[in-house]
């Protein structure tokens, strides 16, 4: 499911919300911020570094693949080069010079995949199939179907990049969300709530949600604030993890959204 750019932009100006996550469980769900794991994975020297670098190759492979596609690679070199792209990141410890407080995460890895194809991609791929360890594999098929999918416009690169960044951050928060209501025994309600996660508030069908879930109609309001609530707090943890601070918390949020809306 694709959520609506209009459901969550008012969280660029809402407060951070951090003393609703006090509860454990839900500090937990955060306790790896994704520029922790990328310090991890720079040192190169332990299983966690490589358990870490497995976590960002999944979040990001596929904005990093479609972006080099948009570059008018063929399916194969892209794949090639965003898998060599990955295996540099250890090989070459250039996550080991990744600085939170000197920009995005987001930006850094776009900017470690221009380097790439700006250079000697030929030697790169020799390198990889010379004997460097496979720190991931890539499903080649699924990336040229979820690729087809993408809009037959004019769009450059890096906005299409930022448009899949944008995806896999509402994805993946949407997941964590899913999760935490199955944790809760709550599974049930959820799969029939999410639906409200898209489009606007005055447009979501209460009667028809409290008919579904034989609650008040009162009652589906009340869980429908309470679950788009919790879905902001979601998301701007998740994006407080990628930047350095506060400031840069609201722009990168409103980047978001823009990028989503195709601005």
């Amino acid at each position: 499911m694709r959520l609506s750019v209009g459901l969550v932009s008012a969280s660029c100006s809402t407060p951070s919300s951090h003393s609703s996550l006090g509860k454990e469980s839900r500090r937990e769900a955060f306790a790896t911020t994704h520029w922790s794991v990328v310090l991890l994975a720079g040192r190169n020297d332990t299983e966690r570094a490589q358990a870490a670098l497995a976590r960002l190759c999944r979040t990001y492979w596929y904005p990093l693949y479609a972006y080099a596609r948009r570059q008018n690679l063929a399916p194969a070199e892209a794949q090639d080069l965003t898998q060599t792209l990955f295996e540099q990141l250890i090989e070459r410890q250039f996550l080991a010079r990744a600085d939170p407080a000197r920009g995005r995460f987001r930006s850094f890895m776009l900017t470690v995949m221009k380097n790439l194809l700006a250079g000697d991609r030929r030697r790169a791929r020799a390198q990889k199939r010379g004997g460097a360890q496979e720190i991931f594999s890539l499903d080649l098929s699924a990336a040229e179907q979820r690729y087809a999918t993408e809009p037959a416009d004019s769009a450059s690169p890096d906005k299409l990049f930022d448009r899949q960044w944008a995806l896999t951050l509402l994805d993946a928060v949407l997941g964590r969300l899913e999760q935490e209501h199955l944790s809760e025994g709550k599974a049930g309600s959820f799969a029939v709530l999410r639906e409200t996660l898209m489009g606007a508030r005055e447009a979501q069908p209460y009667a028809e949600l409290a008919a579904r879930l034989q609650w008040t109609e009162g009652a589906v309001k009340v869980a429908v604030h309470r679950l788009r609530k919790r879905y902001r707090e979601m998301l701007r943890v998740e994006i407080s993890q990628t930047v350095a601070g506060q400031a840069d918390t609201d722009e990168e949020m409103r980047h978001l959204f823009a990028s989503l809306s195709g601005d």
